[in-house]
């Protein structure tokens, strides 16, 4: 990403779209005509104007005029007295009382204009004065002035209360005081007709007086709740009592008549309080529930059609009715009003007094009476205020110090952007994290201070920011590096705040907690040892360098692209001889070398213990050939470098390399890639270890041939179909069977056929190997037994690897408890021991061994003289036969050399009193050559192969078997079968077939 000019603005670039701060934004009505308010309010401005224009035309006659001037009024108000009850009882309504109260008030209303329609219309006679009208008129003030003290925004103080009553008196006694001098004194003088009639002269005046002075308070103290529905009761009541005035006024009471152009304006009155507590009810296709915060929005744009927004209570909600144009979030010309009520009321005093002494007259008592309280009141409430003042000024400027007190003492970093994006204001904290003083920051620009490479996304999230709602989004977190007074750079992280169109950006040092966090990340993908990739992150890349940035480079990215795969062989021996410090060691210096032979754009990685891999980048050469001979001269350079000698501890441990090498093919997966190349390593371990080996799909075939036999396996022994066989072991001398070596066979029906090496081979390699060897030392034990019950003594040999005797799946007690079981005597059963592993540890082995010699059970040492650990496992177990690997038999003819081989080391076994066999003796001419060198026992087709049980006892029951000796060749018969000549020596088989190479045994029959 290239990095925007360090001089760019980073806050000018902003868009301007955004609504202001704390402005909240509404949706506009749906197209397609006028909603359900614009069509109530059109009709109630038409029936308003059809009643102004009937009264200012008489209605047409007299008496139309008195039924609309008398029980119009009736229905206007009886209408308001329903509306407001109805809104009243719905549920979950805000200020439920005050309209309530207003519907008792238009009650009272509408039995007034009742009982005077009753007169005038019915009785056809004047209302007399005072009447029972007067009183339901009277009536009206009272819960109108309640009900607007329900809706005025409540004080919570004390002076609070104080001050509210002293603003209605301070406006009720201006008006009062005006209108004293205008009219009331004169309606106050005792010569009407009655006391009562000039006592109701005096009521309406001072009731109006009464309800304009809660009007005028409570337009500057209403509750922000309903403020469409609250302004409008306000105007109906406003306009009523407007009426109400120029009905008490000496000019229009004289001359009033029901019907005329005065009833207008009550009707107009009436319908707007009975209008007002629905005014927002249903607004834009919205249901407002007043007080509470849930809006259900039947469609909004951008949203899907019955979407629910739900809010907390304690969201603030948009002021109801969606006249947020008309009332914004301050209102300066409203509060400069409030401020100077109290000295408007005291001028309208000042005009009332003035009026009088103007006019001539003489200062009326009651005017000066209510001046002096109006005054009074005005000092009680400046004295209040100016307390209050003292009070706020003194909290202002305690909690001044304690903000002041906070910035300067926090360790983060408070800074005051403007838009331009200069510093205004940098906290004394920046001395200590940026290592530069707040002077010297503040006035610069904020961009200079940023990371070029990181100055372009800070300036795409400003912008985002400022461009989204502030109620959506208040506040916005950026990380970036910032630059430090040594000319160094720290990573910060910073809360940003809207602050006047510019921004405040609460900053702290995350240095320590990005490196923290960096390391931590290197160590999850890092083994902790060699410091090498691990297995996750070398999965990663090798994903990386098959798929290619691009799909155009995919194919450029397969070409020579390889992973190697190595082991390290004999790296157990060196944690098992010299210590695992040492194999920690060795692994740290292979891990280097492996890192040095690779090129800089590859990978190498530890995988675990002791396998490492490689990631070789192809070049993109189109020769096939050319790529494979270079990575495989590459792997074999590295297979020559990884076992060169190691100097550890000065001591010099050697170790070899295999290698398996794998290419990236089209298709191919980062775990498939690793799966071919570990393929190719364990197949380069099997040839011999040590080597290279180039993954071939065949490979892979192999794998799934043996998992496939494997599982063959397994049902094959819950399914019994493995037998038992027997080949005698006979004694050199005399031709005599010694004893017998189990070996076991499988019988399958399946119809796959296979050679008993590989079959062997994946019973060995399988995870029942175990459960295969627990059945055939089993059923040789129980065979044997049978054998020796029938008069047939003869000891058994079975084959037991030398891991085996160890593993917890055949314990000490077990063969114990079999040959009790089976009643086996002492001596009947031979163990035949693999050539020592080298991992199996040779003092637990000889411990194991030993207590099995207790049992009566002999040993016997298998594959002598083909292994390096054949000496030392003579020289340390107890062994009572030595059994001379297959190799050494079948060259002892023909190779002077291993000839002079055998017969030292049957020398050795004659030394040491041991019993010799000879595996494999297939030829006539090896039985007299090995009979010849001391051996004193043979086993092999030369004699006799593995036989099922009816053949052996066939066998035993003969005893022995012919022998060559010197002398001129003669043919011999195995059982009376036909003869077959092998260099002039005569080879009998006890099963009566032909004689047949040891290499060639009988596979599973289809």
């Amino acid at each position: 990403m290239s990095s925007p000019s360090t001089s760019t603005p980073l806050l000018d670039g902003a868009p301007r779209t955004r609504p202001p701060s704390g402005t909240p934004r509404y949706a506009a009505p749906p197209a397609g005509g006028p909603g359900p308010n614009m069509v109530h309010q059109l009709l109630l401005a038409f029936l308003c104007a059809g009643y102004a224009v009937g009264a200012a035309f008489g209605w047409g006659s007299e008496e139309l005029a008195l039924i609309m001037g008398d029980f119009g009024l009736t229905a206007a108000a009886g209408t308001a007295a329903v509306s407001c009850f109805c809104y009243a009882r719905i549920r979950r309504v805000r200020f439920r009382p005050a309209w309530m109260l207003f519907s008792l008030s238009s009650a009272m209303a509408a039995l007034g204009n009742l009982v005077w329609g009753w007169y005038e219309v019915v009785l056809g006679r004047p209302v007399p004065s005072p009447s029972l009208a007067d009183l339901f008129f009277l009536c009206f003030a009272p819960p109108a002035i309640v009900g607007l003290l329900v809706l005025a925004a409540r004080p919570v103080t004390k002076a609070g209360w104080v001050c509210l009553g002293l603003d209605a008196w301070l406006i009720a006694g201006s008006l009062l005081t005006l209108s004293w001098s205008l009219a009331l004194a004169q309606a106050a003088k005792l010569d009407g007709p009655s006391v009562a009639h000039a006592a109701l002269s005096l009521a309406y005046p001072l009731l109006d007086i009464a309800l304009v002075s809660m009007v005028l308070v409570l337009h500057f103290r209403r509750t922000a709740v309903n403020r469409t529905g609250v302004n409008t009761a306000v105007g109906a009541l406003a306009l009523t009592v407007l009426c109400d005035a120029l009905f008490t006024s000496p000019l229009l009471h004289n001359d009033y008549r029901s019907g005329r152009l005065l009833d207008a304006g009550w009707f107009a009155g009436s319908l707007l309080l009975a209008y007002a507590p629905w005014a927002a009810y249903r607004r834009h296709g919205r249901v407002v529930d007043e007080g509470h915060t849930r809006v259900v929005h039947e469609h909004l744009p951008g949203q899907r059609a019955g979407a629910r927004t739900v809010t907390s209570p304690q969201t603030p909600t948009p002021p109801q009715g969606g006249d947020h144009g008309c009332y914004p979030a301050t209102r300066p010309i409203t509060g400069s009003l409030a401020a100077l009520t109290p000295y408007l009321a005291a001028a309208v005093c000042t005009l009332g007094i003035l009026y009088n002494v103007l006019n001539g007259r003489s200062v009326d008592r009651v005017v000066l009476l209510t001046g002096g309280t109006v005054v009074l009141a005005l000092v009680v409430r400046q004295g209040i205020m100016l307390l209050d003042n003292i009070a706020l000024t003194q909290e202002l400027a305690q909690k001044e110090n304690h903000f002041r007190s906070l910035v300067q003492g926090s360790s983060d970093v408070i800074m005051i952007a403007a838009p331009s994006g200069v510093l205004r204001y940098v906290s004394p904290a920046a001395a200590g994290v940026y290592g530069r003083s707040a002077e010297e920051l503040v006035g610069t620009e904020l961009a200079h201070l940023i990371h070029p490479e990181d100055l372009g996304c800070v300036v795409h999230e400003v912008r985002r920011f400022l461009a989204a709602s502030p109620q959506d989004e208040p506040t916005t977190r950026i990380e970036c590096r910032f630059r430090s007074g040594s000319g160094g750079w720290l990573n910060v992280e910073s809360t940003v705040n809207r602050h006047h169109g510019g921004l405040i950006f609460n900053s702290r040092d995350v240095t320590e907690r990005v490196r923290l966090q960096a390391q931590l990340q290197h160590n999850a993908e890092h083994d902790p040892l060699t410091d090498l990739p691990n297995r996750a992150l070398f999965t990663r890349r090798v994903q990386q360098a098959l798929s290619g940035r691009r799909s155009s480079d995919r194919g450029p990215a397969l070409r020579g692209t390889a992973v190697l795969f190595i082991d390290l062989d004999g790296f157990k021996a060196v944690n098992d001889t010299i210590g695992h410090a040492a194999g920690d060691a060795l692994l740290v210096q292979a891990a280097r070398r492996l890192q040095d032979a690779v090129r800089k754009g590859d990978t190498a990685s530890r995988l675990g213990g002791d396998e490492f891999a490689a990631l070789i980048v192809g070049d993109g050469t189109s020769d096939r050939a050319a790529r494979e001979r270079h990575i495989l001269e590459l792997a074999d350079r590295l297979r020559l470098t990884l076992s060169q000698p190691y100097l550890i501890d000065a001591n010099e441990v050697r170790v070899a390399a295999s290698i398996g090498v794998a290419f990236a093919e089209p298709g191919l997966g980062a775990g498939e890639l690793l799966r071919n190349a570990d393929l190719a390593m364990y197949r380069a371990k099997a040839g011999g270890k040590g080597r290279v080996e180039l993954y071939k799909p065949q490979m892979q075939q192999d794998v799934v041939r043996k998992a496939e036999l494997a599982t063959r396996l397994r049902a094959a022994l819950h399914d019994g179909e493995f037998a038992l066989l027997h080949q005698p072991v006979v004694r050199l001398s005399d031709g005599r069977i010694s004893s017998v070596a189990a070996q076991a066979r499988w019988r399958s029906s399946q119809g796959v056929l296979f050679t008993p090496a590989e079959f062997l081979r994946v019973a060995e390699d399988s995870d029942r190997t175990d459960e295969l060897g627990r059945w055939l030392l089993e059923e040789a034990v129980e065979q044997a037994a049978d054998r020796t019950a029938g008069g047939l003594t003869l000891p058994v040999v079975v084959r037991v690897g030398a891991r085996r005797l160890l593993d917890r799946s055949m314990p000490l007690g077990s063969v114990e408890a079999l040959l009790t079981r089976h009643g086996l005597p002492s001596g009947s059963l031979v163990l035949e021991l693999a050539d020592a592993d080298p991992r199996v540890p040779l003092d637990e082995l000889e411990r194991r061994l030993g207590a099995l010699r207790r049992l009566g059970v002999r040993i016997a040492l298998d594959g002598f003289g083909s292994g390096y650990g054949a000496l030392t496992a003579l020289r340390r177990l107890p062994v009572d036969v030595l059994k001379l690997d297959r190799t050494l038999v079948e060259g002892v003819v023909e190779s002077a050399r291993l000839n002079k081989i055998t017969g030292g080391l049957l020398r050795i076994a004659s030394d040491l009193g041991l019993q010799s066999v000879a595996d494999g003796v297939d030829l006539p001419e090896q039985v007299a050559a090995l009979h010849a060198m001391g051996c004193t026992h043979g086993q092999g087709t030369a004699f006799s192969g593995p036989l099922d049980e009816y053949r052996l006892r066939r066998a035993l029951a003969t005893g022995r078997y012919p022998v060559p000796h010197d002398g001129p060749a003669e043919p011999a018969f195995a059982g009376g079968g036909a003869g077959v000549y092998t260099s002039g020596v005569t080879a009998v088989l006890g099963s009566g077939s032909a004689l047949r190479s040891h290499n060639e045994t009988p596979v599973p029959p289809t």
